[in-house]
């Protein structure tokens, strides 16, 4: 109880010290306004943003859904204002006066889409297209996009557990596991699982941010269209980080668990991997950047050593019952799994901080409920672990002993399990977290 205690003093001190939490690119204003009456028409519509944009990264489309061109506006004219937080748009000149146009914004630094509706009518009194009408009839990203993208990274996020925490398990604590076909198996389902989510997160992406249906996320040039963008290049490098994963797996399954060269490389495939999966959350929008992404890197290695090492353990060894191999194994991975939750919990307090950034934030916001749900569901889980961790120190002795006899081990074995399952929520939490907005 002390650690739990200490731990929650940080946080309360962190929550009372932290910024306001950063939401998603927003739009900040427009010439001309939404639901303004202006007598002449104009030839081009302004729009500023609350942070740098890229142009590639703006689309506006008429109700029509043709897309008009957006560009820089000329040096100098963005008063008061930065340059690059500004885009103009070239408008046609419709024949009975009235535009509308459907605007969306991609985060260059996490991928999440903003949208909205413009409209305004040359010389006429104000038509019913702004205020809370029109930010109700605002289009947003396709529930079905958004769903699938949400599947796309639970998978993802298990795919990575799986394969990074399963193969320090094997590497560390069970080199022998490399010739056990449930390990094998293990690792090459979690090999496949993480490259295809990576192949379909860059088509609902794409989707995503340009507000289209599921059937946009598989036209080629959708992917263009996502590989020309910063979240595209972090996609595209982790996709070529699992091409480099198979080597590495390949290499192990010959036998290459106790090589020093594949030690390094197979340190190296999986930093890229953890790497490239933290650079499209919300640890690089706020203030501390540097800061937020070391404490997901950390996050993101907990957890991939505490899943996957669980994974191998429950499906891989725990089957098997030998004595030798429950006596070197298990209390192992028991001091593992306890440096990867005390990295858990001390990088998830740096991203509440950085991320939520108030009390009011953590219980006034859709994005805070989703995270005290994601704690209360951890905080199972961790008593699933101290059960698993009890049993270790009273019991494995015994089972030894017994020479694994399965009653004496099947305590232990329904902990793990627990475990197992309850961690597959808090994944899927999590990817609800990644795509929900800290400021909602």
């Amino acid at each position: 109880m002390r650690p739990l205690l200490v731990l929650a003093a940080l946080l309360c001190a962190l929550l009372g010290t932290a910024q306001p939490a950063s939401a998603h690119t927003e739009l900040v204003s427009s010439s001309p306004k939404d639901g303004a009456t202006p007598t002449k028409a104009p030839d081009h519509l302004t729009l500023t943003f609350d942070e740098a944009v890229d142009v590639a990264d703006v689309r506006v489309l008429t109700m029509d859904g043709d897309r008009l061109p957006v560009a820089r506006p000329p040096k100098g004219t963005a008063k008061g204002t930065a340059e690059n937080n500004v885009v103009r748009v070239a408008l046609g000149s419709p024949a009975d006066g009235k535009f509308a146009v459907v605007w969306s914004v991609v985060d260059e630094e996490d991928g999440h889409a903003s949208s909205g509706r413009i409209a305004f009518t040359v010389g006429a009194a104000p038509a019913r297209t702004g205020g809370d009408e029109a930010r109700a009839a605002a289009p947003a990203p396709s529930p079905s996009v958004r769903k699938g993208l949400v599947a796309v990274r639970w998978a993802g996020y298990l795919a990575l557990a799986l394969f990074v925490g399963g193969l320090a398990f094997v590497a560390l604590l069970w080199p022998g596991g490399t010739y056990e076909p449930r390990a094998r198996a293990l690792l090459g389902l979690a090999w496949t699982g993480g490259l295809l989510a990576t192949v379909a997160a860059v088509g609902l992406q794409g989707a995503y941010a340009s507000l289209g249906s599921l059937r946009d996320a598989l036209r080629p040039a959708t992917y263009a269209d996502v590989l020309a963008t910063e979240p595209g290049v972090v996609l595209a490098a982790r996709g070529l980080m699992w091409v480099l994963a198979a080597v590495v797996l390949t290499a192990l399954l010959q036998g290459a668990a106790r090589s020093p060269g594949w030690r390094v490389g197979a340190l190296a495939v999986a930093f890229g991997l953890l790497r490239t999966t933290g650079m499209t959350g919300h640890n690089s929008e706020g203030s501390e950047p540097t800061w937020g992404a070391v404490a997901d890197f950390v996050h993101l290695l907990g957890a991939a050593l505490w899943i996957g090492g669980l994974a191998m353990l429950a499906l891989a060894v725990l089957p098997r019952r030998r004595p030798a191999e429950l006596a070197e194994v298990v209390p192992g991975y028991a001091r593992l799994a306890a440096l990867s939750v005390t990295g858990i919990v001390g990088a998830g307090l740096v991203l509440a901080w950085q991320v939520v950034g108030s009390f009011g934030g953590l219980l006034h916001t859709s994005y805070g409920h989703l995270l005290l749900v994601k704690t209360a569901v951890l905080g199972c889980v961790l008593l699933a672990a101290y059960a698993s961790r009890q049993w270790v120190r009273t019991r494995l002795d015994l089972a030894v002993l017994l020479r694994g006899d399965a009653a004496t081990v099947r305590p232990f074995g329904y902990s793990v399990a627990a475990e197992t399952g309850l961690v597959l929520v808090v994944l899927a939490v999590t990817s609800l977290l990644v795509t929900a907005d800290p400021g909602r």
